[in-house]
């Protein structure tokens, strides 16, 4: 089944906020085998939104809007809606209570607005939006459903995975299943891969489906089968998996979908290895990247921004000479960081940064882009020197994404 989504706001059209409410709900739905048609963004406009609902209803069983539904003037969704499917407004004692409980949390005072939170069309369902004081609103016509929730994306990612997927779930059961399986493939480009899939890919049986969903330094694949029942659908997961892997080899870094640094953790904790971080040109981005990660101090100690040359020397114990004749972005610099990461932070690996994120600084043999780095094991430590494009941001960010990945290799390397 196919879902329609409206996002409702002035704030999402003139670019003021990024709609990532969309993408929560498609990775929500997908295990159930629906996906997104499409989705369309809306003033907030009474007749635009009325226009938008009539011609997505008229397309999806399933339509959910999102946004519009403050305590504000310029948000118009609630009335709108009720325009549409009738009904008188009234106010809702289950809503009210759980207003005044938020505010009472809060130490805020309640007013008048707030407290039309509570008011609802007696042609919606209610159903509760624990996170926040905007009810959702579940109304049906015709069989199709259309489903109004806040546009907060903290608040709709829980409702929509605690309240309003399971009644969809129940409302439309089917019989169809459907699987995945991601790979993360790294060293080759999406171009290359493609190629090399080719042949494969278009022998691929119809159930099946490749998506190449390329990341900066990595490239995802995810396989999709559709079935009847879950045996026969990870059978045929379990084939296209194992081909891959059978000819990708080494390009296959992981056959889960994890994020480089969750897959360094991960390796990290299978050999009870401890981690550490120096870094220059990526300014702590590595060690923010790890500690974003529940229970990840198993592994990770800390890290140094060493961003000068003095702190390199004096924190990291790199040798005055070998700056002076290497200059900071270079690999003998980055190696030495290195092992004083692993010196000073007592750990068994490290990674080193070192390089020119830009926009000026560069050279003619030192352009803006290059990084030296260096990955550091109990059994040695190797370096390597990369040319990123892009602007300061996404050099950092390419920066510590391979960085993060070429240490996941050294730690692989070191444990075979």
């Amino acid at each position: 089944m196919k879902i329609g989504i409206i996002v409702i706001g002035d704030e999402l059209l003139i670019g003021q906020v990024t709609d990532t409410n969309s993408g929560d709900i498609a990775r929500m739905i997908a295990p159930a085998g629906w996906q997104i048609g499409e989705v369309r963004t809306v003033h907030d406009d009474a007749e635009a939104i009325r226009r938008v609902i009539g011609e997505m209803m008229g397309l999806y069983d399933v339509v959910l809007s999102t946004g519009g539904l403050g305590p504000t003037k310029d948000d118009i969704t609630k009335a709108t809606l009720q325009g549409i499917f009738g009904g008188e407004m009234y106010e809702d004692a289950g809503v009210l209570a759980h207003v005044e409980e938020v505010f009472r949390k809060r130490g805020l005072k309640m007013n008048s607005l707030t407290r039309g939170q509570a008011m609802v069309p007696d042609s919606c369902i209610v159903i509760p939006n624990a996170l926040g004081t905007a009810p959702v609103m579940w109304f049906e016509r015709e069989g199709k459903v259309l489903v109004a929730m806040p546009g907060v994306p903290f608040e709709t990612r829980h409702a929509f995975a605690n309240e309003v997927l399971p009644r969809l779930l129940d409302r439309f059961a089917d019989r169809s299943v459907l699987g995945h399986r991601t790979l993360v493939v790294v060293d080759i480009t999406e171009s290359d891969l493609a190629e090399r899939l080719s042949e494969w890919e278009d022998g691929l049986q119809p159930e099946l489906h490749l998506a190449y969903l390329p990341q900066a330094g990595y490239i995802r694949l995810r396989i999709d089968c559709a079935g009847v029942d879950n045996e026969s659908v990870d059978r045929a997961l379990d084939e296209a998996v194992q081909w891959l892997t059978d000819n990708l080899g080494s390009h296959i870094l992981a056959d889960e979908d994890l994020t480089p640094q969750q897959l360094l953790m991960r390796t990290l904790q299978e050999h009870g290895l401890s981690f550490g971080s120096a870094e220059s040109c990526t300014g702590g981005n590595i060690a923010h990247r790890m500690t974003m990660l529940p229970g990840v101090s198993e592994v990770f100690m800390g890290g140094v921004v060493a961003y000068s040359n003095e702190v390199k020397m004096q924190v990291l114990g790199v040798d005055k000479d070998v700056l002076a004749e290497n200059g900071a972005v270079s690999e003998p610099v980055a190696l030495q960081m290195a092992q004083g990461a692993q010196r000073v932070l007592g750990v068994d690996c490290a990674v080193a940064t070192s390089g020119i994120a830009g926009p000026g600084g560069g050279s003619e043999d030192k352009p803006v882009g290059m990084v030296c780095m260096a990955f550091a094991t109990p059994e040695g430590a190797l370096t390597r020197t990369f040319r990123f494009p892009g602007n300061r941001a996404r050099i950092i960010d390419r920066a510590t994404t391979v960085a993060l990945i070429e240490m996941v290799k050294a730690v692989m390397e070191f444990v075979k």
